[in-house]
């Protein structure tokens, strides 16, 4: 298995993070946005299925293992920079915690408010 440490051209941040979209791989749908660390980006690639670095709980974060709605991994891509992640997914649910398939469900207006 590869060391995500051992990938010289990803850059994580300061804090040892690199963002990661998440789309659907059947409709392109962009489903959410969430953060990897080096372990999380490990386990994720051990695992077939996504898992990230919860920065508020500060623990790894198997998506879908409490509610079943997992997203197996089909390809992970990484951006021209190599600072971003975007990983190309199978949903078996919504990706958002309210019940939605997509956490860019909010519209924002001129005014910046979102309904």
């Amino acid at each position: 298995m590869v060391d995500p440490t051992a990938l010289p051209n990803l850059k994580f941040d300061s804090s040892g993070l690199i963002p990661a979209i998440v789309q659907d791989v059947s409709t392109r749908q962009v489903l959410m946005l969430g953060w990897m660390n080096a372990g999380s980006l490990r386990r994720t690639l051990e695992t077939g299925e996504t898992v990230f670095w919860s920065r508020s709980r500060q623990e790894l974060w198997h998506k879908g293992a409490t509610s079943g709605n997992t997203q197996r991994v089909v390809e992970l891509r990484a951006d021209c920079d190599g600072d971003t992640l975007l990983v190309l997914v199978q949903p078996a649910g919504p990706a958002c915690h309210t019940g939605e398939v997509s956490c860019f469900f909010r519209i924002v207006n001129g005014d910046g408010m979102m309904r």
